[in-house]
């Protein structure tokens, strides 16, 4: 706890007083406010007092000739402000974004048919705090095989098979709590199969073009459908999905191969606050901002295929695969804060 000596020198408040004397003090900080910030249902010690303080002035208001303190959510406001990343921001991200990079080449390197999932995780984990971070930003996500169809696999417990593609969805959080977001997928073996490639080139094309359309007036909603097309596309072509592109996405008909959004903020929370829609309309990207771009396929039967679709063929079931880089909104287009974490698919055979 930094207590209130700690809240003025290492945050920067101007005043702190314990909270014990928030009764007696509030009345008067409230007396000449236009309004209250608090996020009602978050803060059970304090909300009684809060609520009751302003009903008393809404009460007293029309007989004391005040105009009426507003209660206002608090979060809208700092959830924008925490949207768009200062300088020294883009800094820290930088830098949970390169330990992080390093981490994903040391995994490619010491993973191989025979190990367990958790000893990449070791390594992964164990190199961000030799580099100085605090530790995984999230949960290690290390998925062999069909675990990878699995979004939020954390088992980790499996052992690496020959001829499988291991997915790691893995970033660091350096001391300020800034936090990298990085998922690549590689052949085990060292070697793709012929469904592995053309379903990792699909993903590799539809994450380029998807991190190309990052920019500023861009949308988050227009790089997922961005992405999204060019998947639909891809396996249409391949045999996975039957009928028009235009249909396809207009039915969701590709959501058993596809089920989640190209991506999140990304800042002091791995999900990030802060709006995508404002009411009707898509929030546009604006410099500062971060988010990631992590387009995928998962071929299992954990989905049904919809009706109309054809039947999934052995030979592509248990190719689970992602590819996620942070990307940070610039002046003139986008910069690739995970560019140093290798992603063409000859790197990713040895």
């Amino acid at each position: 706890r930094w207590g209130c000596e700690g809240a003025v020198d290492t945050f920067g408040a101007c005043l702190a007083h314990p909270l014990a004397e928030l009764p007696e003090r509030l009345p008067a900080y409230l007396r000449g406010a236009e309004g209250i910030a608090f996020r009602v249902g978050r803060h059970p010690a304090v909300e009684p007092l809060v609520l009751k303080t302003w009903a008393h002035q809404l009460d007293r208001a029309p007989r004391s000739g005040s105009a009426a303190l507003g209660l206002v959510a608090p979060c809208p406001i700092l959830h924008a402000l925490r949207l768009r990343k200062s300088e020294e921001e883009l800094a820290l991200l930088r830098q949970a974004a390169r330990i992080s990079a390093e981490a994903h080449e040391l995994a490619r390197a010491v993973a191989r048919p025979g190990l367990k999932e958790r000893q990449v995780q070791a390594v992964i984990e164990q190199h961000f705090l030799e580099r100085g971070a605090r530790g995984p930003a999230y949960g290690s996500i290390v998925a062999g095989g069909d675990n990878a169809c699995v979004l939020h696999y954390t088992a980790n417990n499996a052992e690496l098979r020959d001829g499988d593609l291991l997915l790691i969805d893995a970033g660091c959080s350096v001391s300020d709590y800034y936090n990298g977001d990085i998922t690549r997928t590689f052949p085990i073996n060292g070697r793709f199969s012929g469904e592995q490639r053309a379903l990792y080139e699909l993903v590799l094309a539809a994450q380029e073009a998807a991190v190309a359309a990052v920019g500023p007036g861009a949308t988050a909603e227009g790089v997922h459908d961005t992405a999204v097309r060019v998947l639909v596309e891809g396996l249409r072509e391949l045999g996975l999905l039957r009928g028009s592109v235009e249909d396809l996405i207009a039915q969701g008909s590709y959501r058993h191969l596809y089920m989640h959004r190209t991506g999140h903020w990304l800042g002091l929370d791995v999900h990030d606050v802060g709006a995508y829609r404002l009411g009707e309309r898509p929030v546009d990207l604006e410099t500062g901002m971060v988010l990631t771009v992590e387009p995928g396929l998962y071929v299992s039967d954990r989905l049904p295929v919809p009706e109309g679709q054809p039947a999934i063929d052995d030979r592509w079931k248990g190719i689970g695969i992602r590819i996620e880089d942070d990307v940070a909104v610039t002046d003139h287009g986008h910069e690739v804060l995970t560019a140093s974490a290798l992603k063409a698919a000859a790197a990713m055979e040895r």
